[in-house]
C-alpha cells in the first residue's frame, strides 16, 4: 500500500518482489507520502518498500526470521566474581552444566591486580583497573542524607583532584564481588580502609518514588533504595585517568 498524490494503493508484492526476498509478505501495509506529480520508478519504489518494511526475510516489525542489524553490538559488562554454584537449598553444588553464574562467569575478566592504591599524592585514593574509576581509600564514617552527601562529593578535593562526586547505583555496585558473603570483607584486602557494613548513597534516583534514591548495602551487596532524608554512608569517586 503506497500513497500518491493522497490516494492511497494497494500493490501485491509478490508481482514485483524478487525471488531473493522471500521474507516479505504478499501485501505490504506500509505507506508512503510523495511529493505531488512525482514519478517514482518500480525499481525505486520497490527499494522504498525494503527499507520501510526492514527489509527481506521478515524484519520490521519483529517478524519471525528477522535478523539483528549489523550495528548492533553486545556490551563487555564485567564478570560478578562468582565461581559457586547453589542448589534450591543453598547447599554447594558442582557448577558444570548448571547455567549458573559460577559456571558460566560470563563478562569481562577482572585484571590482577583489580584495584591499586595510589602512591605520593595520590595514596589516599584507589583506582579500579577494571572499570577505570577512582575512589577514596578510607570513605567517610560519618552518615548523611542525601542531599549532603552530593555535596560533600562535589566539594572533596583529594589526590590533587577537585572532580570527585558521589557514583551512581551501576559504579556502586561495581564494587561488589558476587563470590563473598561480606563487601566490607573483600574491599578490605584489596587496599580499601573503613568501609562500613551498612548502606552507602548513589547519585541515582528511584524513578518510581522521587523522594527516594538508590543505595547499596555493603553489608551484604544487596541493591535497594532508602528515602533521601535517611541518614547514609558517602563514598566518592571520579573517572580515573
Amino acid at each position: 500500500m503506497f500513497n500518491v498524490e493522497g490516494i492511497i494503493f494497494q500493490v501485491p508484492l509478490k508481482s514485483i518482489a524478487p525471488k531473493t526476498a522471500p521474507g516479505l509478505a504478499q501485501w505490504t501495509l506500509c505507506k508512503f507520502a510523495f511529493l505531488k506529480h512525482l514519478r517514482v520508478p518500480m525499481a525505486v519504489l520497490f527499494g522504498f518498500l525494503l527499507i520501510a518494511c526492514g527489509g527481506g526475510g521478515g524484519g520490521g516489525g519483529g517478524g519471525s526470521g528477522g535478523t539483528a542489524p549489523a550495528s548492533l553490538t553486545s556490551v563487555a559488562l564485567p564478570k560478578t566474581g562468582q565461581t559457586t554454584c547453589y542448589d534450591a537449598a543453598g547447599a554447594t553444588i558442582p557448577c558444570t552444566g548448571t547455567g549458573q553464574d559460577g559456571d558460566l562467569k560470563a563478562g569481562v575478566a577482572w585484571p590482577n591486580p583489580r584495584f591499586v592504591v595510589g602512591t605520593g599524592a595520590g595514596v589516599d585514593c584507589v583506582t579500579d583497573n577494571l572499570t577505570g574509576l577512582m575512589w577514596v581509600k578510607a570513605p567517610s564514617t560519618t552518615p548523611a542524607i542525601w542531599s549532603a552527601a552530593l555535596t560533600s562529593a562535589n566539594d572533596l578535593t583529594l589526590c590533587g583532584f577537585s572532580d570527585w562526586r558521589l557514583p551512581n547505583i551501576n559504579e556502586l555496585e561495581s564494587l561488589v564481588n558476587s563470590e563473598v558473603t561480606f563487601p566490607t570483607t573483600f574491599l578490605s584486602t584489596q587496599g580499601f580502609s573503613g568501609v562500613q557494613a551498612s548502606n552507602y548513597w548513589s547519585s541515582s534516583n528511584y524513578a518510581v518514588s522521587a523522594n527516594y534514591a538508590w543505595i547499596v548495602g555493603m553489608d551484604g551487596g544487596d541493591v535497594g533504595f532508602g528515602v533521601k532524608y535517611n541518614n547514609y554512608y558517602v563514598w566518592p569517586v571520579r573517572a580515573g585517568q
